[in-house]
């Protein structure tokens, strides 16, 4: 053993061969790349002294702030109710409570199952007639209290309104209460069926525009229903539910259904608050059928379960699943070399998912739904299932049966699609597919199927968790990051709670089952979180749209400042006003009483170093830039660390891959890109063993100190994140997977620091690494210049620890007091209204209203178009754009407002289509500059990306005659998602009509109602099977 340690060192009697180096070796500079410097000799004399007088705060002014109205404003009452739920009521100040009464006289509605206790309490409140907030767990029976008070509100003569967030769920739900109620009409921008009916089942869209339009039908409506009511925290659409609430009139009272949410009570005193009227919330964690949730681990040969059907997190059992996890990454990781010729990971993954759901068939678990996050895993999944069948002859009989029966509306070219023809094999097999690029008239035939047992295995995205009751057995998640719009990240805890909640059919299963397959990807403290985790708050996703200021300037009654104020957004942040008043006064408190011996020079001093810290950034991005870094980084490199702002001892490099990182920019339908060089290191370091501490973000263990239990791991980062590159390159054995040759590895680096106490010598950036960039090198030069300064202070090589210490905490304490201020600040002011009076100048430039708010011509227009950007379309109908275009012109460029499917490809548009996208876009750019000069930012790429042009040759076609097989070879964009541009650009369309009738110009007019004709036909507009 001591001979091969011997070996390790040989590199000490040697000169390092991985690149070129000069004979001569002076001190390398990278000495003290710990600390990196920029800055000219009197940027520096400024630098230094800035910041050198003693620090001063300013107290808020809080004379305005009625702190007992605040703490008072709603009144909380708390209801004794039956085991498993809560009850809580939320009244207006000056409102006396009155306890809920029980009933007299018969039910509205007498249902032939034993009510739940949270259904028996919320029904109590709607016979009272007191508004009420339904929280629970999916499929736990919360529509029981919608279908009570439609009851209630036919019963005594009242309109009602069932609001849901997306269409499809609204014509479930529309065929669901017909057959209960028949007198029930559906609203949607695609589909008016009886519309005078008692109930009207609706978007929350379609509510909006009816308060805003000042509908006939509300001074009838007795009780408005909110289903999916946590849907108010999406980021795009949320805005539309806190608009609604706002505008209904105070006598309405509401039901909110909603999946479990914690922050339900603070809910509820915004509506109390803003109808002033009691609210209540029942909030129950019950669920009639308890779920068992099990971990596969990737390499691993079963599931563990992490958490019992009592809720109980099992932590033996998660973490053995996650050291089953470590342990096959560490063999990838060992195996330095590779192996080629093995499995991928998207293969091993199919493999796995594979043998899950054969598993879960052979212990009679089914149906299972199986939730990935993105359209083409749920399709790649589904066809590795092609050698399984779950359905018996009879069953296939059944399936052939329902699919003809649904598929006879469709024309007969349409029945031979692909995805038609395609689906068909694997429903007669059990399997079934469920998002949303498939055909809607496809995805109601699987919901059909599914409900009716002929579906054993459902591959899906997350928009299943929403909508019908439709449970299964079991509930396997494939995956835990999705694309969210803007950034892959690791689903919610909240979104885990939802989709998971499908698991267990009350009255059916004893227990639901729930497997969630991790890989080594998924850091411990992440999968932990979900698994454990809270259900997502309802926060305020509020914000400013051109359609809603312009909406409100043309009603008299109200303004815009009026929904500011009445907003949940400032809701939520005047209700922590007390709460961040009083952590203001002690985090002033806090910094007064700091009293710091020889401050003023110790702030000088301070200036100094953190420039030095602040620049070591600087010095360190180019010593890891791929060209200088990769020679230096074969197997052996002693380097460090710092990951977190925690720096981590000595490590050798194991292996490294390059890895090429494209970003691109788009500028209207242009899209440059540039490419760049990322290193991945896989280092062995001295860390934190799992039972002594956590990780770190995204999972890397933390270091580990001396006196510490450690493991010797080897442990997968970007370059950047290295601070000091030795000369000393140590012999790495082949294979580190073993723990004995980790452990001989890390031991051969404890010697290398025997050997050199101050530290193993450092690359010179200049002579080893031939960096001699005139940046860099004017970098070294700032540093000198800087480290003179340093050493030349009057406190350098004091012992002024103790007070410097004192200090670095006293300016943290400054940065806590000034951000608590902001906040305080922040909640104390009208939040957006910055914003209002910048929108509200842009639309005075561009000639929307007066200076007075008195709405002009092109703002009536404008608040015509609800669906698309109202300020473009209007300015491309008063600049004449659509009087020379035909109408599948028209309708091919206002494609652009609605496709939201992604393609590989640009196409390649004829002039006819090019040329009207070209005018759109200058006036796109238009009203980015108006927006700019009148300060409300708005960035020009950005803006002109959101009109994609991906389906205007497609609807041209369409427009043309075209079949829809043809469109199917014109794009790679999925089916479904052509459908749904095509539904959204007829209700566009419709829209365009109105405003064209605002306008007074009839040619436009009949060219919109033509364009409708011309697009409304054959699959694309196939009714609904639930109609």
């Amino acid at each position: 053993m001591a001979d091969s340690i011997d070996n390790l060192f040989e590199c000490f009697d040697q000169t390092s061969n991985d690149a070129p180096k000069d004979k001569d070796q002076t001190e390398d500079t990278a000495g003290n790349s710990e600390v990196s410097f920029k800055g000219t000799k009197r940027e520096i004399e400024e630098y230094a002294d800035s910041d050198s007088k003693r620090i001063k705060a300013d107290d808020v002014n809080v004379a305005d702030i009625n702190f007992e109205e605040l703490r008072n404003r709603i009144l909380i009452h708390s209801i004794d109710t039956l085991d498993s739920c809560t009850h809580e009521v939320a009244c207006p100040p000056g409102q006396e409570y009155v306890p809920l009464q029980p009933r007299e006289g018969d039910p509205a509605k007498i249902y032939s199952f034993a009510l739940d206790p949270f259904q028996k309490e919320s029904i109590l409140c709607v016979d009272n007639n007191q508004s009420v907030l339904v929280s629970a767990h999916t499929s736990a029976g919360k529509t029981v209290i919608a279908e009570y008070a439609i009851a209630k509100s036919l019963k005594n003569s009242q309109r009602v309104i069932y609001t849901t967030p997306i269409k499809a769920l609204s014509n479930q739900k529309y065929r669901e209460f017909l057959e209960e109620f028949k007198d029930v009409g559906l609203v949607t921008g695609d589909v008016t069926i009886n519309p005078t009916a008692s109930c009207l089942i609706m978007t929350t869209e379609i509510l909006r525009s009816m308060l805003y339009r000042g509908s006939e039908i509300m001074r009838e409506v007795g009780w408005v229903v909110f289903d999916e009511i946590h849907y108010m925290r999406d980021k795009e659409r949320g805005v539309v539910w806190e608009e609604t609430l706002i505008l209904l009139p105070h006598n309405v009272h509401f039901v909110f259904l909603s999946a479990t949410i914690p922050n339900a009570r603070q809910f509820v005193e915004w509506v109390a608050h803003l109808h002033q009227q009691p609210c209540h919330v029942v909030y129950t964690d019950y669920r009639p059928t308890p779920l068992q949730h099990f971990i596969y681990p990737a390499g691993g040969s079963g599931i563990h379960m992490v958490v019992d059907e009592s809720g109980v997190f099992k932590d033996d059992c998660f973490n053995a699943a996650m050291a089953i996890l470590q342990n096959s990454g560490d063999a990838a990781k060992g195996d330095r070399k590779g192996r080629k010729g093995g499995i991928s990971d998207k293969d091993a993954s199919q493999s796995n998912i594979f043998k899950v759901v054969k598993m879960i068939m052979e212990r009679n678990f089914a149906p299972v739904i199986v939730f990935s996050f993105s359209k083409k895993d749920c399709e790649l999944y589904a066809l590795q299932m092609t050698k399984l069948d779950f359905n018996t002859t009879a069953e296939k009989q059944l399936v052939d049966e329902v699919f003809s029966n649904a598929m006879d509306v469709l024309a007969e070219t349409d029945r031979f699609l692909p995805q038609v023809e395609n689906i068909l094999p694997l429903l007669r097999r059990g399997i079934g597919i469920h998002h949303g690029g498939l055909l809607p008239i496809l995805k109601e035939t699987v919901e059909i199927m599914f409900g009716e047992g002929l579906i054993k295995a459902l591959f899906a995205t997350e928009t299943f968790a929403m909508g019908l009751n439709m449970p299964a057995r079991t509930v396997l998640f494939t995956g835990m990051k999705k694309f969210d719009g803007s950034q892959m990240r690791w689903i919610t805890s909240g979104e885990y709670i939802q989709m998971s909640g499908r698991a267990g059919r009350r009255g059916l299963d004893d227990k639901g089952i729930i497997i969630l397959m991790v890989d080594e990807k998924v850091p411990p403290a992440v999968g932990r979180d979900i698994v454990k985790g809270q259900p997502d708050p309802i926060n305020s996703a509020f914000h400013l749209t051109y359609n809603m200021v312009l909406n409100l300037l043309r009603v008299e009654e109200i303004n815009p400042e009026y929904m500011l104020e009445r907003s949940f957004y400032q809701f939520q942040n005047q209700t922590n006003i007390p709460i961040l008043y009083d952590d203001y006064k002690k985090k002033l408190e806090k910094f007064n009483s700091f009293q710091i011996k020889l401050e003023d020079q110790i702030a000088t001093y301070y200036v100094i170093r953190r420039e030095l810290d602040t620049l070591g950034v600087q010095f360190r991005s180019f010593i890891t830039k791929s060209q200088y870094l990769i020679p230096y980084m074969h197997p052996g490199r002693l380097v460090k660390i710092k990951y977190d702002d925690v720096a981590y001892d000595w490590g050798a490099v194991v292996n490294f891959k390059k890895v090429q990182e494209i970003k691109s920019k788009k500028t209207g339908i242009k899209v440059s890109t540039d490419t760049s060089t990322k290193v991945q290191l896989d280092i062995l370091l001295h860390v934190l063993s799992s039972e002594e501490g956590e990780s770190n973000n995204h999972g890397i263990p933390k270091p580990c100190d001396e006196n510490q239990k450690g493991e010797v791991e080897i442990i997968s980062v970007d370059s950047k994140y290295i601070t000091h590159i030795s000369q000393v390159r140590l012999f790495c054995p082949p294979d580190l997977r073993s723990k004995d040759a980790r452990k001989g590895m890390f031991k051969a680096i404890k010697e290398v620091k025997k050997r050199f106490p101050e530290g193993p010598p450092l690359l010179d950036p200049v002579k080893d690494m031939k960096i001699e960039e005139p940046e860099f090198l004017d970098l070294i030069k700032k540093i000198e210049l800087l480290e003179k300064k340093l050493y030349n202070h009057s406190l350098h090589g004091k012992d002024i620890e103790t007070d410097y210490a004192q200090y670095e905490e006293k300016i943290r304490a400054e940065e806590e007091l000034a951000e608590a201020k902001k906040k305080l600040l922040n909640a104390k002011s009208i939040l957006q209204l910055d914003e209002l009076k910048c929108r509200k100048r842009v639309l005075r430039r561009l000639g929307y209203c007066t200076n007075t708010d008195v709405i002009q011509l092109k703002g009536r227009v404008a608040c015509e178009v609800s669906s698309a950007d109202e300020l473009l379309i209007t300015e491309m109908l008063f600049n004449g754009l659509f009087g020379s275009l035909t109408a599948p012109q028209a309708c091919a460029l206002l494609s652009c407002f609605v496709c939201d499917g992604k393609s590989n490809e640009t196409p390649k548009l004829s002039e006819e289509l090019s040329g009207p996208l070209r005018q759109m876009q200058d006036l796109a750019r238009r009203i980015a500059k108006v927006s700019n000069d009148a300060r409300l930012t708005l960035d020009e790429s950005v803006y002109l990306a959101q009109f994609k042009p991906y389906l205007m040759d497609v609807v041209f076609a369409w427009c043309n005659g075209s079949s829809f097989a043809e469109l199917c070879h014109m794009t790679d964009i999925f089916e479904g998602s052509i459908v749904r541009c095509m539904r959204r650009l007829e209700e566009l369309l419709r829209q365009m009509v109105q405003a064209s009738k605002t306008i007074g110009n009839i040619e436009l007019e009949e060219k919109f109602n033509h364009a409708i004709k011309i697009i409304k036909r054959d699959i694309i507009f196939s009714s609904s099977l639930y109609l």
